[in-house]
């Protein structure tokens, strides 16, 4: 196979494949065998009409159709990797020459990732913003630990008081007629969570265990149901039950039920030992994006529409993922956000933007310092892959392979290697971090 590269404007090669006369001969009897099985001639078996014969009655033409369908996808492919271009684009296909007894020649115009000139990356000037742990820290966080495992008391002669949950039965009423959705029984409230229609929930503060009250009220203007947006109702209410949240005390009893721990001293040294490692990975996180971004804005490239398009494709995919994980679906997200598709694509594309020089700054320097995966780096990070889905090593590996997304995994890796360097040879000035709303 010969191959001819020419550069053509706007970023595209254009790529002049030559395949030899005895491939395209093997191509053809490959393409005769898929093609014959379906074909019923008079005097013939299915599929045993002889090639000349099926040729003279359809034409060469439905066999060489067939034959580019063989040999133009694997022969572009082995043309990408000979000239080490990284398309971003699906090729444009030219067919130029397919003639019994030559060669196939075809032309292929794709667009690439731009080439970079990289500026100096060694050396990078960035601060680190260094915030203390504290005493406080520790105690607010005790106080989450607190409200994850508040206890609820029944009240039996206690009226109802803001942050009680209450079980009510109610009906809504507009107009003197109940309203679809308005009534329920025993439904669990938490007061002063602004759960229900503004003003419901203060005029339940004070009621008794049996109470029956009318509550005035009246629908918001913007409320998504256009029949009672704005209406005034009347809501017809009693209140079963109530009970009151109580924090549990904080002692060795509370460490022991909550932690592997026996005492509350230990537990608070955990919390703050697990804070700092928690702000030093922040922290971490925080100067290696620096360092890329740095560099990466002082790029002077032109961004290809198709390489910013694939970037905001990951992140609208991450999106969905993760909302995924929530429960919710992004058709839902868009509709309780009131986007479309292409406003949520021109939200992303800064951002897009960011990622792609950031992704053109690596790969440059990944191929300039020749950085590589090893065997080892490769088993590490699948074997943590596997701890996090809670799946075999072997399964995971397996997954690779057939998804053909292992060049992807070892680029990540190398990429990894490459901001590990970038971060090690950066000059990071350390600068006390502004105080945060809670500690001020």
């Amino acid at each position: 196979m010969m191959v001819k590269l020419e550069k053509i404007d706007g970023g595209k090669i254009s790529l002049e494949i030559e395949v030899a006369e005895n491939m395209l001969e093997d191509a053809l009897g490959q393409a005769y065998k898929k093609v014959v099985k379906n074909v019923n001639l008079p005097g013939f078996r299915k599929g045993k009409v002889p090639r000349p014969i099926l040729e003279s009655h359809f034409g060469s033409k439905v066999l060489y159709e067939e034959a580019l369908e063989i040999l133009v996808p694997d022969a572009y492919e082995k043309a990408v990797v000979e000239t080490s271009i990284e398309p971003i684009t699906r090729p444009e296909i030219d067919l130029l020459q397919m003639e019994k007894g030559k060669p196939l020649i075809f032309k292929a115009i794709v667009e690439v990732k731009p080439e970079i000139v990289l500026p100096e990356y060694r050396g990078v000037e960035v601060n680190r913003e260094v915030r203390e742990i504290t005493g406080m820290d520790v105690e607010n966080r005790l106080a989450q630990l607190q409200k994850q495992h508040v206890k609820l008391h029944v009240l039996e002669n206690t009226p109802l008081a803001s942050g009680d949950l209450a079980l009510l039965d109610f009906t809504g009423y507009v107009e003197g007629v109940p309203f679809d959705g308005g009534s329920a029984e025993n439904y669990a409230l938490e007061v002063g969570s602004g759960s229900f229609i503004p003003g419901f929930e203060e005029q339940m503060v004070g009621m008794n265990i049996g109470e029956e009250k009318d509550i005035a009220v009246s629908f918001p203007q913007e409320y998504n149901d256009e029949d009672l947006a704005g209406k005034p109702a009347v809501f017809k209410i009693k209140l079963n039950e109530i009970k009151r949240k109580e924090l549990p005390e904080l002692n060795d009893d509370f460490a022991a039920e909550v932690s592997e721990f026996a005492t509350l001293a230990e537990l608070k040294d955990d919390i703050l030992n697990k804070l700092k490692e928690a702000e030093e990975k922040k922290n971490s996180n925080e100067v290696a994006k620096r360092v890329v971004e740095t560099l990466a804005e002082g790029i002077d490239v032109l961004l290809p529409a198709a390489l910013v398009d694939r970037e905001i494709d990951r992140m609208i995919s991450e999106m969905e993922n993760f909302m995924k994980m929530q429960g919710l679906s992004l058709e839902k997200f868009l509709s309780l956000t009131q986007q479309s598709v292409e406003g949520l694509r021109l939200d992303k594309r800064e951002e897009a933007e960011k990622r792609a020089r950031a992704e053109l700054l690596l790969d440059a320097i990944v191929k300039k310092e020749g950085i590589e995966a090893t065997d080892e780096e490769v088993e590490q990070r699948i074997g943590k892959m596997a701890e996090s889905y809670g799946q075999p090593m072997e399964v995971i590996k397996e997954y690779f392979t057939t998804s053909g997304q292992a060049e992807t995994l070892l680029q990540e890796i190398k990429v990894r290697k490459a901001i590990d360097l970038l971060v090690a040879k950066a000059r990071i000035t350390n600068v006390v971090a502004p105080a945060t709303k809670e500690e001020e």
